[in-house]
């Protein structure tokens, strides 16, 4: 599978103007959610937006929690980064280094509410500390806008998981998008608090899905979600290699990971968590050949939310398992100074894409050749 290039985006009027109100609000710097069903141009708008902000702001924060289509990481993260370039291409996966990041191994948050939320929660916090407080003098300057984006599951359960995240966080601006299909919707009006919770003025904007301009052109495209979170893997893993290499298909990276030299990681010396399942204690490190694992360190775990899952660098592929030499092999993107640190590995539900095995050599057992780089106990 090969992926085509970016194409001019028409964006409506009324997007703009919602876009204009919230970039000239100030003080303080706005936190905008945006929310509505799938396909409804969440991702669109909020990159509009980001590029409305930077025009006023040096740095504008953007926490992702659609799990399932993330904007600038692999799929079953959500990630809090901070932006200080505009993007140019609306249409396409934009990988980026967060801030902060977890991994939480699945693309809904249906396995684990409560855990999802949790990671939110610490995410949402850790801006507030770091981007979103005054200088001791008393100076706005270093305080940073915010964006969240979040997943276009609004019926059932993720309902109410939006409506715990909008009265957790309490934004400034509400961007609601509305589809034409009526019964996909979410409720209008502020339907996340009761009649007499309103503390604060809060700013909600109701505009419709951006599926054609005034021009009848087609503005976006419906979204096949398996297509769009294979397509995030194939950037993600790319970042292994320097941009000048020619990558564009599955079958063009499965050849490129399977000549790369793998790292090579004392079992011993590393914990294993899976995430929403068990396994016997027997099969642990023989569930992990062929698998995408989360790479954290055990002793990174948030405070601000306890029971969240350690603080992710990055994600891996383990090539192979060799549990009578104590070794693991993995190929990851992540810099060697971040490896040093990950005592931890996350397994979920996010599965290496078919197309990624077509070079056969990536998914053979107990491999040992081509070793980039061994870490040590004093390392670990």
């Amino acid at each position: 599978m090969s992926y085509s290039s970016s194409r001019e985006v028409i964006l409506p009027p009324q997007w703009s103007e919602a876009v204009i109100t919230i970039a000239s609000s100030f003080p303080p710097p706005p936190i905008t959610l945006i929310c509505g069903p799938k396909n409804s141009g969440k991702s669109t708008f909020s990159r509009f937006l980001l590029n409305s902000l930077l025009q006023r702001y040096k740095r504008v924060g953007y926490l992702d929690t659609d799990v399932g289509q993330p904007e600038f990481t692999a799929p079953g993260c959500l990630s809090l980064h901070v932006i200080d370039d505009c993007l140019s291409d609306f249409t396409n996966p934009c990988i980026k280094a967060p801030e902060k990041c977890f991994f939480f191994g699945d693309t809904s948050s249906k396995r684990d509410p409560n855990a999802y939320l949790d990671c939110t929660f610490s995410l949402y916090d850790c801006f507030l500390k770091e981007f979103y407080q005054l200088k001791r003098n008393g100076s706005r300057k270093s305080m940073s806008p915010l964006i969240i984006n979040t997943p276009g599951w609004v019926k059932g359960t993720g309902f109410d998981v939006l409506v715990k995240m909008l009265r957790y966080i309490f934004p400034t601006h509400v961007v609601q998008l509305r589809i034409s299909a009526e019964s996909k919707n979410l409720p209008t009006g502020i339907f996340w608090l009761d009649q007499h919770e309103h503390k604060e003025p809060i700013n909600l904007f109701e505009i419709h899905s951006a599926q054609r301009d005034f021009l009848d052109r087609s503005v976006l495209v419906p979204k096949d979600a398996r297509v769009m979170q294979e397509h995030r893997l194939f950037e993600y893993f790319k970042q292994c290699f320097p941009s000048s290499y020619n990558i564009e298909t599955n079958k063009e990276l499965a050849c490129a990971l399977a000549s790369l030299p793998p790292y090579e990681v004392a079992i011993s010396r590393i914990k294993v968590k899976h995430l929403h399942y068990e396994v016997p204690k027997s099969e642990i490190f023989h569930s992990l050949n062929a698998t995408i694992v989360g790479l954290a360190a055990s002793s990174l775990e948030p405070r601000m939310n306890g029971s969240c899952t350690p603080w992710c660098f990055g994600l891996g592929i383990v090539r192979g398992v060799d549990v009578r030499r104590d070794l693991l092999y993995v190929i990851t993107p992540v810099p060697c100074q971040s490896l040093e640190k990950i005592d931890l590995l996350l397994l979920g539900y996010i599965e290496i894409p078919i197309g990624f095995l077509q070079a056969g050599g990536l998914v053979s057992p107990y491999m040992s050749t081509n070793v980039m780089h061994k870490l040590s106990a004093k390392d670990l």
